[in-house]
Order: C-alpha cells, then structure tokens, then sequence
C-alpha cells in the first residue's frame, strides 16, 4: 500500500519546460549538464531488429517520464521498447510468469515479490560483474545488492534485482522560519534531535506532530518510525534477521525500537494534542499544525511524498523544509536511511533484455529523469547539476550520503503481519499498552502464519 504513496514526491519538482529536441528525446544530445558520453557509448550496441516488452507499475505522468528515458536507448541502439503499464502489477506478471508468457522485464515495486519470483525460477540472474558494479557505483553499495539478491530455484543466491528510481523515508519536515523565530538550529544527531524537543517543550511549544491514522491502514506511520529506530539503535544484520523473523519480534533489541519511537509518540509534552491524539490523527493532517501561528508543533517526521498535504500554496524549500532524520553520534552504525524504490528483473531473457539492464547502470539513463520530476538515485556517477528543484536534489544528497540503506521493513513482511498486526499493534502501543506486550502478540501472529 505505502510505496504508491511515494508517487507524491513528484509534486515537489517543476517541470523543466524544455521542448523535446527532435520530438521524440526531450533534450538534445550534447547540450545541458548530461553525461552525453553514457550515450555515445551506447551506440556501440547494435540492437536493430530487438524488441524488448517491459512491464511495471507506472500509469500515467510516470509512464510518460520512464518513456522518456526509454527513447534515448532506442535511439542509440536501434532496439524498439515496449513498456507496458498497469496498476495491478504485482498480480499481473504472476498471472503471465506462470502461463509462459512474461515480458522481458518487470519493474516490481517490491524486492518481495522479484525474491519470490526468483525461488520459482521465473528470473534470470543479472549478468556477472553487475554484484561488483553496484558495490562500487551504487552509495551504500552492499546494501542494494543485498536487496536485488535472492535465491533461486536451486537454492543457490544470485543477483536478480537492480534497483532504479528510489525513495527516501528518514526526513524531519519543519518550518524554516520558526526555528529561525526560535533560534532552533537544525540538529545533526539524534542526541541533537531530542535536546531540541526538550529545548522547544522548555520554551512552552510543542516538538512533534504525529498521526497515524490512514483509515483502514491505520498505524502505519508508526512503523515508519521503528523501521528508521532499528537502524539507529541495531545493525543493520539485525534489521535484516528482524525483517525475516530470525529475530523475533519481540526480541529485547525490537521492544527497544518501538519504545525509542514512544519516547516520542508517547509523551504528551512531545505531542501536539497530546500522545492520546497520535492514534486518531489523520496522518495528511498531522503536518497542518507546522503552518499554524503560532505552530503547534516544530517538527513532523515522514517520507517525501508528505508535502501533497501541506497547505495550498506552500514552497517546498522556502516555507517548509526537512532534514536527513539523524543517527546517534554514540552509536558507531553510520548513517543509515530508509525508504523504498522499484527493483527490475529479468523475466524472459534476450540480447536486448541484457542490454537494457546494462543500460540502467549508465548516467544517462539516470539523467534524463533526474531533470525532469520524482526521480531519487543512489548512483554516485551522475551529474546532480541536472536536478531542476533543489528540494529533490537534497533528498538525493542524502542518498548519496547513506552508509546503509533498507527498504521499508513492513513492505518486506508477510502481509499479515507487515499491513496487519504491525499497524494495529503499534495503534495498540500509542495508545498506552505495553510495548513487549505488542510484540508478544504480533510474534504470536507470526508463529501462527509459519
């Protein structure tokens, strides 16, 4: 459910507002801030005669930009690309996996589903070298090869995933000019982050608003929170075996995590409305009391689609803008972030499907997304010269900042638990019961799902 609300960072860029050059690339080779040299090389691929069918979750202006980029491949290697969009993915490429009709490529929203579909053997691994590539090119390198890593049919791990078009969670919004009005500074460390609240609550405002209601998904910012809390107080080995459930869920290490996010949620001082409103404030409402006057609160933790919600007429990056949520400077585990992205991988192999996928790992292809709207990149070879906000080429810095990145946890689960016991349970802990004792009762949930 979470990852199409990612969809909303789109409104934070402009468009750019530059003509196609020739009607059918939108910007002309060799002008602009591009690594035109990635697609010159290209040209070195003879793909005349190739079709490649791609299908994905993207509908709509998101189709139009992924098209965008899928022009400059054509154009340079004579291939002919036919991406395919559809808002029940995840169904559909099951339903054409298992009747032997595939496309070459899928654009899994989740690495959960390409991890299941590789044990089935409906992937094809990755062309060797592309492991090494990733670690050396990607920020936080391992990391995105742990995640497109997956068994296969006969057990044995590969690569199968490449992660392209990704999405940032670990952001603190505020308002500028109330820290100025205050004399707050941004903080850089969690030791930081909770001596400012302390600080605020002193000088009789409110830290933090907080909301977790989403209807029937309710309680899902919370576990927003305690995924990003994991990686600030666990390593990320433990977020791994705590994602997977060889690290019960109510081990000491997780009630620690979700207490950490109590600390916060749960404290009536912290909260505007006070920790009993955490349960049933909207969460496309909690943001509002930034832009009160005087604020109800200074900070508001979420994702970089949140912005959809503030007020009519705000300027992202004037009158409202966020920072990397810290790690602690007492804690020697880097600075990790979360977040989320779409993972491709080879459903039906060909010449063309392996070029494309080599493709995905050039500047240009990156490029050409990054100058127009939505688009987040780990790569470390592109030119951030071509982002056209400044809001989203900040959220890229701290991608390209990351020590450690993991996807959101709760996407990774099963379902029962991830968008089920989770969710309620952390309802349930916001609202005064005993963190153990949610955890208890979500392994309790786990056990029986096994």
């Amino acid at each position: 459910m979470k990852h199409v609300l990612y969809a909303g960072v789109a409104a934070l860029a402009l468009s750019t507002g530059m003509a196609a050059a020739d009607g059918h690339l939108k910007f002309a080779p060799g002008e602009g801030d591009f690594t035109w040299s990635s697609f010159e090389a290209l040209k070195a691929m003879d793909l005349a005669g190739e079709t490649i069918t791609v299908l994905g979750p993207w509908l709509g202006p998101d189709k139009d930009l992924v098209e965008t980029v899928i022009a400059y491949f054509e154009a340079a290697t004579g291939a002919t690309v036919d991406y395919s969009g559809s808002d029940s993915f995840e169904q559909q490429i099951v339903i054409d996996a298992e009747a032997g009709s595939p496309p070459n490529i899928a654009i899994f929203p989740q690495p959960g589903l390409a991890a299941d579909m590789a044990a089935k053997g409906f992937l094809t691994p990755l062309s060797a070298g592309t492991a090494d590539w990733t670690r050396e090119n990607y920020a936080a390198g391992q990391s995105w090869v742990d995640l497109g890593t997956y068994a296969g049919k006969d057990g044995s791990d590969a690569m199968y995933g490449f992660f392209y078009k990704v999405d940032v969670k670990s952001l603190v919004w505020y308002v500028p000019e109330n820290f100025e009005d205050a004399g707050y500074d941004v903080p850089e460390t969690m030791e930081d982050l909770k001596a400012l609240s302390d600080q605020i609550v002193a000088d009789g405002g409110t830290p933090w608003c907080i909301g977790l209601g989403s209807g029937g998904a309710t309680g899902w910012p919370a576990t927003d929170w305690v995924e990003d809390m994991m990686l600030r107080t666990q390593t990320p080995a433990d977020y791994d075996a705590w994602v997977s459930n060889e690290l019960p869920f109510n081990d000491p290490k997780v009630v620690a995590a979700i207490e950490e996010f109590g600390a916060f949620a749960r404290n009536d001082a912290y909260v505007a409305g006070g920790a009993g409103a955490v349960a049933t404030t909207d969460f496309r409402d909690s943001p509002q009391g930034l832009f009160a006057s005087p604020p109800q609160c200074y900070m508001h933790r979420q994702a970089s689609f949140i912005p959809s919600f503030f007020p009519e007429g705000t300027d992202v990056g004037v009158d409202a803008d966020f920072f990397y949520f810290p790690a602690y400077a007492g804690k020697d585990l880097g600075q990790p972030v979360l977040g989320a992205g779409t993972v491709f991988g080879v459903t039906k192999d060909s010449k063309g499907a392996q070029a494309f996928m080599e493709f995905l790992k050039t500047p240009i292809a990156h490029e050409i997304w990054m100058a127009q709207t939505g688009f987040l990149t780990p790569h470390k070879g592109v030119n951030t010269a071509v982002f056209t906000d400044p809001t989203v080429a900040k959220m890229n810095d701290i991608l390209l900042n990351a020590d450690t990145f993991r996807f959101d946890g709760s996407d990774l689960m099963p379902g029962a638990i991830g968008a089920g016991v989770f969710w309620t349970g952390m309802v349930d802990y916001a609202g005064g019961k005993d963190a153990t004792d949610v955890a208890n009762s979500i392994q309790d949930t786990w056990d029986s799902i096994k």
